[in-house]
């Protein structure tokens, strides 16, 4: 656990879940939106990847991403404690073509609320602990397939096989096994990958907080 030193209060830290190409992100991004105040920020667990580039580029390829064990979260829960703290980080950058890291991070400042997204960010105690609301978006697993289908091909270099491959191999087992059970931490649950009551919802909330009101995660359900 992590406390704050430099910020009058507790920043208002907010987990968006789901299965993979659920909406997490449309979701996450609809919330910045509709807030946008500069006193926000996201932070993204795919970011969060181990690094690959040691490893022949096929080798790479058969790592199991959709485990927890494939990224390093230990560093996320240090950032978001740096970050509650007042001190900036800096996110790292991963690249989904080569499976690496680049060099250069992101830098990310201290906000007043943090947007925490990704699968597997309610199957860490660590992580849950630091949020204030977490919200798990619920998406039909066929339009979740056709999703993915079509960001890797079209965003990841991906070829059709590889990613049908990917999906049966590891991808569809490790959802049941950790995704789909995380949603029993959740305090909000949106389905369908975009419910824009839900969403309004959580909008609120921050807006409460942000005025300086109390928010809590009762005021969301």
């Amino acid at each position: 656990m992590c406390y704050h030193r430099r910020m009058k209060r507790k920043p208002l830290i907010i987990g968006v879940a789901g299965g993979t190409a659920s909406g997490k992100t449309t979701i996450a991004n609809a919330i910045m939106a509709s807030i946008n105040h500069p006193q926000m920020v996201m932070i993204q667990h795919d970011a969060y990847y181990k690094d690959a580039s040691h490893l022949p580029l096929a080798e790479r390829a058969r790592i199991n991403f959709d485990h927890p064990d494939s990224l390093e979260t230990d560093l996320m829960v240090r950032h978001l404690c740096e970050l509650i703290a007042g001190r900036p980080i800096e996110m790292p950058v991963y690249d989904f073509a080569t499976h690496s890291r680049l060099k250069k991070g992101i830098v990310k400042k201290p906000a007043k609320v943090i947007i925490v997204e990704g699968i597997l960010i309610f199957c860490e105690q660590a992580l849950r602990e630091l949020m204030d609301v977490k919200i798990f978006v619920d998406t039909a697993n066929d339009l979740r397939f056709i999703r993915r289908l079509k960001r890797d091909i079209h965003e990841r270099q991906r070829s059709m096989d590889s990613v049908i491959g990917q999906y049966l191999g590891t991808v569809r087992p490790m959802h049941e096994a950790f995704v789909e059970p995380s949603r029993k931490y959740a305090d909000i649950i949106i389905p369908e990958g975009h419910n824009p009551v839900s969403t309004a919802m959580v909008v609120t909330m921050i807006r409460q907080r942000l005025r300086g009101g109390r928010a809590q995660d009762g005021d969301a359900r």
